[in-house]
């Protein structure tokens, strides 16, 4: 009960709700700097809708009376011409208008997805495995997909507010002439009709919308598995069709509940609407009669009334419901504004890393927990890695290497304990400055869509030295790979972009992340379990010409097998996220201790 509650004030602390007014300036600010000719637009819109919704009810208003009163034919025509000519004019600088902040809307809109995918690529590492800021980031997601969703919503619907409420006031103006109580009576019903609007808005998002975050995310993963290559062998080895297929099944009836809800209240909610709507058409041809017959209102001025009044009312829905569906939007605003806000106010080191020739690390009393999670996978963690030193990280899977090294490149930092770089806590550094210290390679090895070079140099192709690129490849075991290869490093890789693009085995993608790490030329080298595709003679063999290639570097190798810890300085043995053991080679041998066992258990794999 406790940890639910506690999970649930975690959620609240990422949701933040920001107001319309500060939501309608953060959305609307980024649009006119986006594209500033929009607010020219928004003025010919405004004026040119406000001129066409009543300008046919004057025209009418003035046949009628030219007939009935007997008017000149020359003069009738000379006016019927002149006012056909503006409503052309209008009509036309209203399409213009339109036309042009279609696409401007669209582009102010992607300019929004950019910076909530930089913020993503940027997040805390340790976030990325947070279900609540995952959650966070799906309803971002959700406030920049469509047109009429979230920012893009709220641009479109200010305009149509803007110039609504144009209509309006023009409305109040003619409808003033006539009578003031029924002016006010048709909008007291417009407002009751938005305020049910509103309600079942509000109701709506926070009882069938927000709770299906998860679901977008079940349902982009089960999208996602279903057309990935690396999915479909054990996907037709295992059958798997079937059992994917009710899983997807289960997820659809679940979304199916969900709409069918939504329709439901929204149903109720016009249903209202439709009785308010009968309730002023009554109340206003009562008092349009009541005027004919009592107080001698014209036959033109009776058509011009209530032409007005059918716009004036219909608009007046409008503007409410566009007040309504801003604060519909404004909520999925404050979505999109919560992920750009998570860790605004973490105040992370700026400092840069002073240059020198030797970088030195040492862990004091680190532990570090998981987020969630119950237990530490790092626990009171004392070790010193010396610059230059090659140092070999062993231990059973789970037992706290990978923790180990995101905690050393920072990508998670300690819950409790420092970290010091040349007895500097590394947390006061710059984080992508602290970055440019290591040339990592990881055991789960991601390709891009991007020619081979690009794999290896990992920046883009006007700054990518390809021949350093390639000798990479060819110091990391890659020669006779490239050579046949038609395009040689020029080649795409991955299917996802070129027909003709090139997939690699696991174990050539393991050597390509060493290229990487190569290329790179960090003075610190990171190998984590970058070779677990290949055997173990092969590991042996890759790691110690690895090794030659970056002689003088400080070196990292971590790996269940212990095919470099012969030739590495000092071996740290990890279990059950403690340092279980620390020393040379020979000297944990000598002790006779865990190290000594799995060695042993492994050694027909490295006796020649």
């Amino acid at each position: 009960m406790g940890r639910k509650k506690e999970s649930e004030e975690e959620k609240n602390r990422l949701h933040h709700v920001y107001g319309l007014r500060s939501n309608m300036e953060y959305v609307l600010g980024s649009m006119f700097r986006t594209e500033p000719k929009l607010k020219f637009v928004w003025l010919v819109l405004i004026f040119s809708v406000t001129v066409t919704r009543y300008l046919w009810t004057f025209i009418s208003k003035f046949v009628i009376d030219a007939i009935t009163e007997g008017q000149d034919s020359a003069r009738f025509l000379i006016t019927i011409g002149i006012l056909f000519a503006v409503q052309v004019f209008f009509t036309i600088s209203e399409s213009y208008g339109y036309s042009e902040n279609w696409y401007r809307y669209i582009n102010a809109r992607f300019f929004l997805i950019i910076e909530k995918n930089r913020k993503f690529m940027t997040q805390r590492f340790q976030n990325l495995e947070d279900k609540d800021v995952m959650d966070c980031y799906q309803k971002a997601g959700n406030a920049t997909s469509g047109n009429e969703q979230g920012v893009e919503g709220m641009m479109r619907t200010t305009e149509r507010f803007l110039t609504n409420l144009s209509v309006v006031v023009a409305g109040l103006v003619i409808m003033g002439t006539l009578s003031l109580p029924v002016v006010l009576g048709m909008a007291a019903i417009a407002v009751l009709q938005s305020l049910i609007q509103n309600h079942t808005n509000k109701v709506c998002k926070k009882k069938i919308w927000d709770p299906l975050a998860t679901w977008w995310r079940k349902d982009n993963y089960m999208a996602f598995t279903f057309t990935d290559f690396s999915a479909a062998k054990d996907i037709r080895m295992y059958g798997l069709k079937t059992f994917l297929m009710n899983k997807y099944k289960a997820l659809g009836e679940e979304r199916l509940a969900a709409a069918k809800e939504n329709e439901l209240r929204w149903w109720v909610c016009g249903q209202i609407g439709n009785l308010l709507w009968a309730a002023s058409q009554v109340g206003l041809y009562a008092w349009l009669i009541y005027c004919v017959v009592q107080k001698d209102l014209s036959v033109g001025n009776f058509t011009l009334y209530l032409g007005s009044a059918a716009t004036f009312f219909s608009y007046m829905v409008s503007v409410l419901g566009n007040i309504t569906d801003l604060l519909a939007k404004s909520r999925e605003v404050d979505d999109f504004r919560s992920f750009m806000d998570i860790d605004a106010d973490l105040r992370e080191g700026s400092d840069p890393v002073p240059p020198c020739d030797n970088y030195e690390f040492t862990f004091e009393d680190v532990w570090f927990k998981y987020p969630n999670a119950e237990e530490y996978a790092i626990k009171g963690l004392n070790l010193t890695v010396k610059a230059g030193e090659k140092l070999a990280v062993v231990g059973q899977n789970g037992a706290g290497k990978s923790t180990f090294i995101k905690l050393l490149l920072r990508l998670y930092e300690p819950t409790k304990g420092r970290i010091l770089l040349n007895g500097i806590d590394v947390s006061t550094f710059d984080r992508r400055d602290y970055y440019r210290l290591f040339s990592p390679a990881f055991q789960d090895v991601c390709l891009f869509a991007f020619p081979l070079s690009n794999n290896v140099s990992m920046t883009i192709t006007d700054a990518t030295d390809k021949e350093r690129a390639l000798k990479s490849l060819q110091d990391a075991g890659m020669e006779e790979k490239v050579a046949e290869l038609a395009k040689g490093i020029d080649t795409e890789v991955l299917k996802v972009v070129y027909d003709d693009g090139v997939d690699f085995s696991g174990g050539e993608k393991q050597k390509i992340a060493l290229a990487r790490a190569l290329y790179k030329d960090a003075p610190v080298i990171v190998l984590d379990e970058p070779t677990a595709a290949l055997d173990a003679l092969a590991e042996s063999r890759l790691y110690r010409e690895f090794d030659r290639l970056v002689s003088g570097k400080t070196a990292i190798y971590i790996s269940h097998r212990l095919s470099s810890t012969q030739f590495c300085d000092h071996v740290a043995m990890f279990r059950d996220a403690e340092l279980a053991e620390y020393g040379t080679h020979e000297s944990l041998l000598e002790k006779g201790g865990a190290y000594s066992e799995m060695f042993q258990v492994q050694a027909q794999y490295y006796v020649e």
